[in-house]
């Protein structure tokens, strides 16, 4: 799945959000907001093979580029061999292979330097589509923990802690009656 589909995803999850009144907070579905964050981990996986494969790519382009050029090279040398043969014609021979030549390197430069731009602009779209992925999870995440740590607590959480005595102060008369026992 495309990481920027899932970047949406999630940009929709939080707009589609339950505001809470007079604060600035927004309650989102939890398993929903997990769920795009495990397809994002799968699918950044997915985005480094796709620059992979665009390396082996640019690598076979590159070697296709250098089968050609040693071809013309070579075509480029018989061709001369050839016109050397021929005394009043020798000179423009050699020239003529030296632009053959030239043209060749020409060419697999340029084939090159495309190939060489264009894993760099697929590498350059994939930092940003992560660099924004990672902006919006950072930022889902200190969203969180700003709500829950202005959360006041509940009515029923302060009651709990009012009602029930804490773990301490009950398991304090069980450990003496424990050491009485003891002792008889």
């Amino acid at each position: 799945m495309d990481i920027q589909h899932l970047v949406d995803r999630l940009e929709e999850l939080l707009n589609g959000g339950k505001h809470v009144p007079f604060t600035g907070q927004t309650v989102i579905d939890e398993q929903r907001s997990l769920e795009l964050i495990d397809q994002m981990r799968i699918s950044i996986p997915e985005e480094i093979e796709k620059a992979k494969r665009v390396l082996r790519e640019r690598d076979r382009i590159m070697a296709q580029a250098n089968e050609e050029a040693a071809r013309i090279r070579e075509l480029a040398r018989e061709k001369s061999e050839t016109l050397i043969q021929r005394d009043a014609i020798t000179q423009a021979a050699q020239a003529r292979a030296a632009s053959i030549i030239d043209q060749s390197r020409h060419e697999a430069e340029s084939i090159r330097a495309e190939a060489d731009q264009y894993v760099i602009d697929v590498l350059s779209d994939l930092e940003d589509a992560l660099t924004r992925t990672l902006t919006v999870v950072r930022n889902g995440i200190a969203h969180v923990k700003r709500e829950t740590a202005t959360r006041p607590p509940t009515r029923a959480q302060q009651a709990a802690s009012i009602e029930t005595p804490s773990t301490l102060e009950a398991a304090e008369p069980m450990e003496i009656e424990r050491v009485s026992n003891r002792r008889d």
